[in-house]
């Protein structure tokens, strides 16, 4: 499997990349603020063709450039349900600004609005588009309807874990916005974090890449998970 990808925007937001190889179909996760013109080069670097885009939750600084990458490709947008409503007003319904101001932020006359094709993401499924077969699991806390990306272990590599906003490098995604949970965010570390393999390579929202392991030994958050099931 081919992963790679770039912080994007004000926000620093990692849009992945995620193909079968070089010069293959591809998915795009997480298409933020200024992230077209890093995502045209690294379609046109690597010969990827896009056939969907995920979202691990709707807000403002993950979903930021869906509505031009969507129509410009002629591809589905995929979200849970639970966060779907975010799609419909993107600057209303996130964080951080003024929604004037942030409309004031945009490029081109489609940003920041809703995708023509948006189809739902179910807990448990999985998601097997452009060769790539990737796990769903609900896990909110941040937002109501976040949800990761789970890519299995294989032959060259362990698994992939496609955190969103859920697990950073030392720390955890914020519960204190609209739709956020402590109690919920506590829940899905322990059911959708804690079972995978020390080596599993977490690709988070936003920070950089880290793994299962070092997390489970130093992230305080999940050191907090950990210890309340004793």
């Amino acid at each position: 499997m081919f992963i790679t990808g770039f912080p994007a925007g004000s926000w620093q937001t990692n849009c992945l990349v995620v193909a079968p190889g070089e010069g293959e179909d591809c998915l795009i996760v997480d298409p933020g603020q200024d992230s077209i013109d890093q995502l045209t080069e690294v379609l046109s670097e690597h010969r990827l063709r896009p056939v969907a885009v995920l979202l691990t939750h709707g807000h403002i600084d993950h979903v930021w450039s869906v509505a031009p990458l969507t129509a410009g490709h002629g591809i589905p947008a995929y979200i849970h349900p639970d966060d779907r409503y975010r799609l419909a007003d993107p600057a209303g319904s996130s964080f951080a600004a003024a929604r004037e101001q942030l409309l004031a932020m945009t490029k081109g006359e489609l940003e920041l609005t809703e995708p023509d094709d948006v189809r739902p993401l179910a807990s448990g499924e999985s998601v097997d588009l452009a060769g790539v077969r990737l796990r769903v699991d609900h896990a909110p806390g941040h937002t109501e309807g976040s949800v990761t990306f789970l890519a299995d272990r294989d032959a060259n590599r362990p698994p992939v874990f496609i955190s969103g906003d859920l697990l950073f490098a030392g720390s955890i995604g914020r519960t204190d916005l609209a739709g956020g949970d402590p109690e919920a965010m506590m829940a899905s570390l322990e059911r959708v974090v804690l079972p995978l393999d020390d080596d599993t390579v977490v690709m988070p929202g936003h920070g950089q890449t880290t793994t299962i392991g070092v997390e489970r030994s130093t992230n305080p958050f999940l050191r907090q998970v950990i210890e309340g099931r004793g």
